[in-house]
């Protein structure tokens, strides 16, 4: 522990990823320890050997964030050289009152993604999802740096890959770069709502390889263990680009 993988000695021609069947897993396992052993038993089976893209799914404020912030800090607490990059989106309050979102990156970076008290000229041309404007342009500016792909890097983070991020013309084929590259990409989407899905998150869940794990209240410790695992699993095999 502490030392920075080293690469894989040999070819540095990027490899093909491996064409895999998508996973899903939507855990009914039951409360207590039983429950989680069984829970965790169930996320450990779902993702196929070699996984590179792990999707969490599930209702709105079942706990996606959260888990994604667990996630980074049991990593980085176990492994604190490796580099992660990316970033997570969540709640601005007043009050009690939610008015809009924000971007906040994993190195401490933070701006707007979505607001219902922008009342600016420019804001009248932003793209709009219920009450909240989506502002593009600040999104864009923290978000699409994080998904270059450089050499050096061990996992991405993206929280999430939803309606607003994807106002943004240039970031799904940033996402796409990232999956083509064979680094290890976790992700939260949303869930599919009356039968319909978003395009763009319809295209990642069905991804070659894409394992999706369905959050719920009684499985988030399972889980945060499961998606650990499979990531720690992965870091000796991590692939240059």
């Amino acid at each position: 522990m502490g030392h920075r993988l080293q690469p894989i000695p040999g070819s540095r021609r990027r490899q093909k990823a491996q064409v895999l069947p998508t996973s899903v897993i939507r855990s009914r396992a039951g409360a207590g320890r039983d429950g989680y052993k069984r829970a965790m038993a169930m996320a450990m089976a779902a993702a196929p050997a070699g996984s590179k893209c792990f999707l969490v799914t599930g209702p709105p404020g079942v706990g996606k964030t959260t888990l994604i912030t667990r996630v980074v800090e049991a990593l980085r607490t176990s492994h604190p050289h490796l580099n992660i990059q990316g970033f997570y989106t969540r709640e601005v309050r007043e009050g009690s009152d939610r008015i809009g979102f924000e971007v906040v990156t994993l190195d401490g970076k933070r701006g707007p993604l979505a607001s219902s008290k922008v009342s600016s000229t420019e804001s009248l041309r932003w793209p709009t999802v219920g009450k909240y404007k989506v502002d593009v342009a600040s999104f864009e500016s923290l978000a699409l740096p994080l998904l270059q792909v450089k050499e050096g890097i061990d996992l991405f983070i993206v929280d999430e890959v939803g309606k607003m991020e994807l106002f943004s013309s240039s970031f799904f084929p940033a996402v796409l770069r990232v999956l083509d590259c064979n680094i290890p990409f976790f992700a939260t989407i949303p869930i599919v709502k009356f039968g319909r899905d978003i395009p763009g998150v319809a295209r990642l869940r069905n991804h070659p390889g894409a394992t999706i794990f369905t959050l719920n209240p009684g499985n988030r410790d399972a889980m945060k263990d499961a998606i650990y695992s499979q990531i720690v699993n992965l870091l000796p095999n991590k692939s240059k680009c």
